[in-house]
């Protein structure tokens, strides 16, 4: 548990003249769970999007179990970005869960589990087959492996979507606000999976605007604003006893300071 899976260190992403992220640096120990929580707007996403690369960053360093990721040696004594044919092997051990689910509307579900597997992992269907429903076992889905996403709630649509990042057998699962897009009766059981998947070890960063949730379920917690880490900790100091006074108006106006946690 003491050995760090990822590292990021000093992370800047820019869009013209708006820096969104101001610096990040964090780190993830083998099978805990981080949560990032704050406002709209704080970097939370993007901070994720970074972390794979889905956005390049603009400044700063991110390694998973000491590999540099996004990054070669240009040969001057300097770094240049990977091209997307580089960058896929680190992805793949990268899996990312969006507040959308993006399933394929005309493959059932236990292709859309399968599909990656087969096309950029080179497995054999049957093979490949038999670890989606392995995996839908896991989400509790595999009752509904012949099903299309049409017919499927939102809750389910998104264990689904979680099924596929777990068939790349990832070493890091990223979850981008894994709830927003639900009913709010749809959202437990979308958690619920996340918690089991917690217990189970997995290594995850989790961004969610589920305060309770991620103090029942994160190892720590970061609070960002603004583009930088206001405060980090074990999710209890963080969410129960906050020492930043920025911190404690967030916890305030969503109803989640110590006072209002049972």
């Amino acid at each position: 548990m003491n050995q760090h899976l990822l590292r990021v260190e000093g992370l800047q992403k820019s869009y013209g003249p708006l820096q969104v992220l101001k610096g990040i640096s964090l780190d993830l120990r083998k099978g805990e769970t981080l949560s990032l929580i704050g406002p709209s707007g704080s970097g939370k996403s993007t901070c994720l999007r970074c972390i794979n690369f889905l956005e390049r960053p603009t400044g700063g360093s991110i390694f998973l179990e000491d590999e540099r990721i996004g990054q070669l040696p240009d040969g001057r004594g300097g770094l240049r970005l990977m091209s997307d044919r580089e960058l896929a092997p680190q992805r793949a051990e990268i899996g990312m869960v969006f507040q959308g689910f993006y399933l394929w509307p005309h493959l059932n579900v236990r292709d859309n589990v399968a599909l990656g597997s087969i096309r950029a992992g080179g497995m054999a269907r049957a093979e490949a087959y038999e670890m989606a429903e392995e995996m839908l076992d896991k989400v509790h889905l595999r009752h509904k492996a012949d099903e299309y996403p049409e017919r499927l709630s939102g809750g389910q649509q998104q264990r689904v979507a979680i099924a596929r990042a777990l068939a790349q057998r990832p070493k890091l699962i990223l979850f981008d606000e894994p709830t927003s897009a639900l009913d709010p009766e749809l959202v437990g059981e979308v958690l619920g999976v996340i918690r089991e998947l917690a217990e189970e070890g997995r290594s995850m960063v989790l961004v969610t605007h589920e305060i309770r949730f991620a103090r029942d379920v994160a190892d720590r917690v970061i609070f960002m604003d603004q583009g930088h880490i206001v405060e980090q900790g074990s999710a209890a100091e963080v969410i129960d006893t906050p020492r930043v006074d920025r911190t404690r108006s967030f916890l305030g106006q969503v109803g989640a300071s110590a006072g209002h946690i049972k």
